[in-house]
């Protein structure tokens, strides 16, 4: 039970991390306009992605947690979700992600 907490806090720890300061104002703004958008968005869902692989030692979880969160913010800034349901739907993610990783 305490891996499995572990690799949530873990999941989710560096969800915040590459959402936030690794982010920053560039790929915020880059990944919603300008020529090279969704180049900007895909680095920036591969990010996350690279950050699932490290924490589950599972690159398909990383490849599956790069498209998601492509699809995923691809959405918010089509409009299509809120801010609130864009981060509901990453934490859902990561949820899955903990349901298909065996404990540690």
């Amino acid at each position: 039970m305490e891996s499995i907490l572990m690799l949530a806090v873990l999941l989710l720890g560096a969800h915040w991390v590459c959402d936030y300061p690794l982010q920053g104002d560039f790929l915020a703004t880059a990944k919603q306009k300008g020529p090279l958008r969704f180049y900007h968005l895909w680095a920036h869902a591969g990010i996350h992605g690279a950050a699932v692989a490290l924490v589950t030692g599972n690159v398909w979880l990383g490849l599956a947690e790069w498209l998601a969160h492509t699809v995923i913010d691809e959405a918010k800034v089509k409009g299509r979700t809120t801010f609130a349901q864009d981060q509901m739907a990453h934490i859902i993610c990561k949820i899955a992600w903990l349901t298909v990783t065996p404990a540690a």
